[in-house]
């Protein structure tokens, strides 16, 4: 979706030497950066700035970018990626964000010609070639992969999925709603667990087991099925609580979590194709790396069957999600800005294969691959 003012008219596609702002705003960090762009399909970008903010310590996302733009260069675009389901209003609705997210009000706030909105991990989905030079972490299978189709996933405030398709010197991004599927249960405590979270909702979502919330939501659900007290109320306390190892119920509880992660992302790998490799992003893993490495996700994974061989073929790594959402929204927006006059849009404005629920949207981007330097 773009949201553009009349100013915008003005622009062409080759005309902008401004840098792009670009925002990846979470449920619990906005991360924020001042990005430029060379000239052609295949110039790098440069990260000329970057900073992370709490979304609690903010009135709005207006606000978060105001701050930010404070004493540096001016811009005229902004790309934001984000959860959530876009209004043809300009206006998303999300039920991890803190306060509303209006692209004209932020628009008009700033100053700016033109916001522009992708979904948070299809954003991410379009960081896929920068993703070897962050901080990245092998978990199961072969150090490189068959060249196919990428899945990107990983929980945070929610579950966000993407998957980038290799396409000649382009690439095609899908976009997904798969943390709201329903959850599944493999076993005889995962099925326990789950009657008790189905009598607090009438659906229960691989979201609301695979999250920061969701974490607490299978830790106060073990806790009623062991017939034990839930003395941590935080999703951090409780994983503080299993890493230190002296909580028996908190350390099932991130087992737990491990296991339908595992099983739930060897789910993913087989519904998408994803011979070319998994990333895990978002803002939990990272934390539990050492615990997810000890944990039954591998063999979760890979209990599949007869497709285990298959599965045994996809490298699994952990990566720093850090400032890839950021890099993600700056190279979809400048992709598509090679192959579209943002000139053309009128005010409010569907861009064709934005995968964010709007009237008669698709659920494929295509972008182009560029570089990064930091």
């Amino acid at each position: 979706m773009v949201v553009s003012s009349p100013a915008a008219a003005k622009l062409s596609s080759a005309a902008p030497a401004s840098p792009l702002l670009a925002a990846d705003v979470g449920g619990t960090h906005v991360r924020v950066g001042l990005v430029q762009a060379g000239h052609g399909p295949s110039a790098a970008l440069e990260m000329l700035d970057y900073q992370q903010y709490r979304c609690a310590d903010y009135p709005d996302l207006g606000s978060i970018l105001a701050t930010f733009l404070a004493d540096r260069r001016p811009v005229r675009e902004c790309a934001i990626a984000s959860a959530g389901y876009a209004l043809a209003d300009g206006t998303v609705i999300s039920a991890n964000l803190r306060w509303p997210l209006s692209c004209a009000q932020i628009r008009d706030q700033l100053g700016l010609d033109a916001v522009h909105l992708v979904n948070d991990f299809e954003a991410v989905a379009h960081a896929a070639a920068h993703m070897e030079a962050s901080k990245v972490l092998q978990i199961t299978g072969p150090e490189q992969a068959a060249t196919g189709p990428i899945l990107i996933v990983g929980p945070g405030t929610g579950l966000g999925a993407a998957v980038w398709i290799p396409q000649g010197r382009n690439a095609v991004v899908l976009a997904t709603e798969a943390g709201q599927a329903s959850l599944a249960a493999n076993n005889a405590l995962e099925i326990a667990v789950l009657q008790q979270m189905l009598r607090e909702r009438s659906h229960v979502t691989i979201e609301h087991a695979l999250s920061g919330p969701g974490l607490l939501n299978l830790y106060n659900a073990l806790c009623v099925v062991r017939g034990v007290a839930a003395p941590h109320a935080t999703p951090d306390a409780v994983t503080a609580a299993a890493c230190s190892g002296g909580d028996a119920t908190a350390e099932e509880t991130l087992e737990l979590f491990c296991g339908i992660l595992g099983s739930t992302i060897g789910d993913m790998a087989l519904l998408y194709g994803a011979q070319g490799g998994i990333y895990l992003a978002g803002g939990i893993l990272p934390k539990l790396s050492q615990f997810l490495l000890n944990s039954s996700f591998v063999e979760r994974f890979l209990n599949k069957g007869p497709m285990r061989k298959a599965l045994q073929g996809i490298p699994v790594k952990l990566v720093e999600h850090g400032q890839l959402g950021v890099i993600g929204a700056a190279s979809w927006y400048l992709g598509r800005r090679e192959t579209e006059s943002v000139a053309s849009q009128p005010a409010v404005t569907q861009v064709p294969g934005h995968h964010l629920p709007c009237a008669g949207s698709s659920q494929a981007t295509t972008g182009q691959s560029a570089g990064i330097h930091q």
